[in-house]
């Protein structure tokens, strides 16, 4: 008889999970205490950036979520009007 194997716990629970956790809350607190005025000069360069990422990411995406009339089909499944 087969037994399942014991199931391994979620990285964040196992030691070196809490430690890693521990590690990037104190560097977010450094970051954001220490180097505030530095995060705050790359937001518009990180705005600029997500417009291409969006992009890139999001290709072939429009038109997928069956918007449109309510009960009806989606828009691959419509007939022409």
């Amino acid at each position: 008889m087969d037994h399942p194997a014991p199931r391994r716990p979620p990285i964040w629970r196992s030691p070196l999970g809490l430690v890693l956790l521990a590690a990037a809350a104190f560097g977010a607190y450094v970051l954001l205490t220490r180097h505030f005025d530095h995060l705050l000069q790359a937001v518009p360069f990180l705005i600029l950036l997500a417009c291409p990422l969006m992009h890139l990411f999001h290709r072939g995406h429009h038109g997928r979520h069956g918007g449109g009339e309510p009960g009806g089909a989606p828009n691959e499944e419509r007939p022409p009007r």
